[in-house]
């Protein structure tokens, strides 16, 4: 199978079935062994959906009718060629006699013509179809027009930023485990293997990468002196203030890269207990310590449902990284534009107050709970938090003086085109002391 077969499939199976991504991608990459046929699949399956609204959009002034169901992987195939002419340095005519000579290859020879047809008419109508995708917001911005909307609303001054960066190939940022290396100690590392590099100037473990790198070739990796994780990610774990003597829960803790963090803070705490429902995502958290030496009380369950889990001893601190939209992180995961949807916030919004409710017993007096989404939306961030310390008298907002970030009533964002980083949310809840 070459690069543009196992795309049109990946494709095929997000566009028709919502799922995601990274995983289709990631199962079907298995197939490959070229190195280039790998990152023209990558580079075809991620681009398709980070620019699937605008190319979309543009077949529909092409296409007599709509595509079939069934054929699905003919419109990817006709939105991977789209991609191609637009965004990609191929030769027009490599890229047109490979699209669809791909018809051939998924046993639907006779798309070969309609594929050809499509393509070549874009080509003699390019500038009337550009022209037609300005007029038109949802394939302007190559975003949902309901995202679109609650962006403008939500961040008049940010949106349009929002929805650029959105669109564009998301950094490689580097986490240091400052207790191996100085930032300073790695990035001369860098240096040496002619690696360029940038440090965060907020994230003090922050180091990104100029140049994209597959982390076996990145410096120290396997050794554990980096791991990956976004800039405004790494912001979370100082808002803990964690201290030597403190008992951590680490709730929605997979993949692991916030509970990492926690262990790689220059104060060894009593204790780290990290739970998440799944137990695939947790053999991830699992092989993530086990590269960097470290280790955490991991435990596969419900967080809501800590009667199942819990030993009854109180936390000094929770981390409640929870279940949200992630529309703080699209450049990353470009398919969340496709595959989240209005009708999912009611369900996002119930289970973000039920964790934040669940965990909030387990939380000793005085004790510090942060709060946080890879969100940009208010619906899961500031609006969570006012509706919580109305509903607990014993809750009470422990500011974050920053010089990161927007601030808001009861928290902090990290804003995508203005900050270094992704989108997050950021929200402290301090217990107050009965009297």
């Amino acid at each position: 199978m070459i690069a543009r077969e196992i795309s049109a499939i990946v494709l095929s199976e997000v566009l028709r079935h919502r799922k995601h991504l990274d995983k289709t991608l990631s199962d079907h990459l298995e197939q490959l062994s070229d190195n280039r046929e790998r990152k023209l699949t990558y580079e075809l399956s991620y681009g398709v959906m980070r620019w699937y609204h605008q190319l979309y959009f543009i077949t529909q002034q092409l296409l007599k009718k709509p595509v079939k169901e069934k054929d699905t992987d003919i419109l990817a195939l006709i939105l991977m060629g789209l991609y191609q002419l637009k965004y990609l340095r191929i030769p027009d005519h490599a890229a047109i006699s490979a699209t669809v000579e791909t018809t051939i290859k998924l046993g639907k020879p006779w798309a070969r013509d309609l594929v050809n047809a499509i393509l070549r008419k874009y080509q003699r109508e390019q500038d009337l179809i550009e022209h037609m995708v300005d007029g038109y917001r949802p394939a302007y911005y190559s975003h949902p027009d309901w995202l679109i909307n609650k962006l403008k609303m939500q961040w008049p001054e940010y949106w349009q930023n929002i929805l650029a960066t959105n669109n564009q190939y998301p950094p490689l940022h580097l986490r240091l485990d400052i207790g191996k290396h100085t930032r300073e100690e790695y990035t001369d590392m860098l240096q040496e293997k002619g690696i360029e590099f940038y440090s965060s100037n907020y994230a003090q473990t922050g180091i990104g990468l100029i140049n994209p790198l597959g982390v076996e070739e990145i410096p120290g990796f396997q050794e554990g002196y980096v791991s990956v994780q976004d800039f405004s990610a790494q912001l979370a774990v100082p808002l803990l203030d964690c201290l030597s003597d403190h008992r951590i829960l680490d709730a929605c803790a997979a993949p692991g890269g916030k509970t990492a963090h926690i262990l790689e803070q220059d104060v060894m705490i009593r204790e780290l207990v990290s739970v998440d429902i799944s137990a695939e995502r947790m053999k991830l958290l699992s092989n993530s310590l086990k590269r960097l030496g470290k280790t955490a009380s991991m435990i596969v369950g419900d967080i809501s449902n800590s009667a199942d889990w819990w030993d009854g001893n109180q936390f000094d601190r929770i981390l409640l990284d929870a279940p949200c939209s992630a529309s703080g992180v699209i450049r990353r995961h470009p398919d969340i534009k496709y595959n989240r949807i209005p009708e999912q916030f009611s369900y996002l919004k119930c289970c973000q107050f039920e964790l934040l409710t669940s965990v909030w017993p387990l939380l000793k007096s005085n004790g510090k709970l942060l709060y946080c989404t890879c969100s940009v939306l208010h619906e899961e961030a500031d609006q969570q938090i006012a509706k919580f310390i109305t509903q607990y008298n014993d809750a009470e907002i422990y500011p974050i003086n920053a010089d990161w970030g927007v601030n808001s009533q009861y928290g902090r964002h990290t804003i995508p085109g203005h900050d270094e980083g992704d989108g997050f949310y950021y929200s402290i809840i301090r217990k107050k002391i009965p009297r």
